[in-house]
């Protein structure tokens, strides 16, 4: 199913692979006319979810470029950094853990660097190709920016690892300008950027991408409280607004070593593909007071927050950061179907690309031909939606089209619609078609969408 669904994502304007007609670039892509729809009605949804109906949630919009004592302050510097190895022969690169996880069947994730050579050098571990491995190095995650014009004169600073420091280091003004107590919270849509050694794995492992985050500022008192409504959020975006099933999507605890050093309780949010493996898309983190102390300690601001009874304390911080490119990726390939018929994707209306297409029966008939697009003028000025016309080709061929590009609903105009003012309505999903007025159309599709 993955290769279909990459194959699909280029031959249908989904996704591109980047700088293409130069031999392409690794691990980035583009998302063309279907792809950059499909996103913004993703995020939309993302934002009437949990910003717009969400008590005490604001947004910001942080720099992508940023002082570089905010990566040291987060431990990004030190710590974000993965097990590389490389084959001696060939050069190519590794992540350790993965070749030992493969080879060995266990988990690798509470092991040291040590301890990872340790068990490459004990079980003869080889590189895929079957040559020795050097020793591992730390590969740091970060993507290195140099800031200035002038050779010699610039300054070194990082690309953001992540979308949450901005928020953090914005705290205080945040809290300001917004007027309000605890508990509230920000969110934000942006691009975060890592250095990746593995990178054949499509849209869910780049070297940029989208995130959707929250921070969520609680007393220390109710805070694992506050988890549990977060949780029950997730749940609900992801079953109830976006159609995953319910009983492929997981909340795994994340305990002992493999917990992050600041999270007080973890979750991974995880989904399982066609193959069977699960895939992260979010975390759930509680995150304690971890961030806000560190950069009170590297910039000297005070963070502290004074509740109604006089007590100061740290905000703790429960977070949720859902990774846009990988969601985008599994609402394709759980949509997708195939049969001797068709390919159609099951899309929810409001994540689909295109909510509508209008066509005339014959693309050779005028009065066809200008009913349809008279129809479909009207619709987009009292809809404001993403439509399309299409003329091209027989009707069936059109109607196949649209089924699989995910396009919920058409309209056909034919020789009836000259006479009685109706058009023919038909569903995606069912194929059921039945004769509208033309009059009630945008009632009747304001519904979906």
């Amino acid at each position: 199913m993955f290769e279909t669904v990459v194959s699909f994502c280029k031959s249908k304007g989904f996704v591109y692979p980047s700088s293409e007609i130069y031999g392409g670039f690794s691990a980035t892509y583009d998302y063309g006319p279907l792809g950059a729809l499909m996103l913004r009605n993703i995020q939309d949804l993302w934002l009437k979810t949990f910003i717009y109906t969400t008590d005490n949630m604001f947004l910001m919009d942080g720099a992508i470029i940023s002082h570089p004592k905010i990566w040291e302050a987060s431990g990004h510097v030190k710590q974000f950094n993965d097990p590389l190895v490389e084959d001696k022969k060939t050069h190519i690169r590794y992540r350790a853990d993965k070749l030992i996880e493969k080879k060995l069947k266990i988990d690798t994730s509470n092991l040291s660097f040590d301890e990872l050579n340790n068990l490459i050098r004990e079980n003869n571990i080889k590189s895929p190709d079957g040559n020795e491995l050097t020793e591992i190095k730390k590969f740091n995650l970060l993507v290195k920016a140099e800031i200035g014009s002038v050779e010699g004169n610039k300054n070194s600073a990082y690309l953001r690892g992540e979308t949450c420091q901005n928020i953090f280091v914005q705290y205080l003004n945040i809290l300001k300008t917004v007027r309000r107590k605890l508990p509230f919270g920000v969110g934000q849509i942006g691009k975060s950027f890592r250095n990746e050694i593995t990178t054949k794995q499509f849209i869910l492992r780049t070297r940029e991408f989208y995130q959707m985050e929250t921070e969520f500022f609680v007393n220390p008192k109710n805070s694992m409280e506050v988890l549990d409504k977060w949780k029950q959020k997730l749940e609900h975006f992801f079953i109830e607004v976006l159609g995953l099933s319910k009983e492929r999507l997981r909340f795994r605890e994340i305990k002992g070593k493999e917990k992050s050093h600041y999270a007080k309780k973890q979750y991974d949010v995880e989904y399982q593909m066609a193959d069977g493996q699960w895939l992260e898309i979010t975390p759930l983190n509680h995150r304690g007071e971890w961030d806000l102390s560190r950069h009170q300690e590297y910039s000297g601001m005070q963070m502290t927050y004074k509740d109604k009874d006089g007590n100061s304390f740290i905000p703790n911080v429960i977070e949720t950061s859902i990774g846009l490119d990988r969601l985008f990726y599994i609402l394709l390939e759980s949509s997708y179907e195939k049969d001797e018929k068709r390919v159609v994707l099951h899309l929810k209306p409001k994540i689909s690309p295109y909510k509508v297409a209008v066509f005339p029966l014959l693309r050779n008939r005028e009065e066809l031909v200008n009913k349809a697009k008279g129809i479909y003028k009207k619709l987009q000025e009292s809809l404001s939606i993403p439509m399309i016309f299409d003329d091209n080709g027989n009707i069936g061929k059109r109607y196949r089209r649209q089924d699989e590009i995910g396009t919920p609903f058409c309209i056909t105009v034919d020789f009836d619609t000259m006479k009685d003012e109706t058009v023919t309505l038909r569903n995606r999903d069912t194929m059921k078609q039945e004769r509208v007025k033309i009059s009630v159309l945008d009632k009747i599709l304001q519904r979906y969408f």
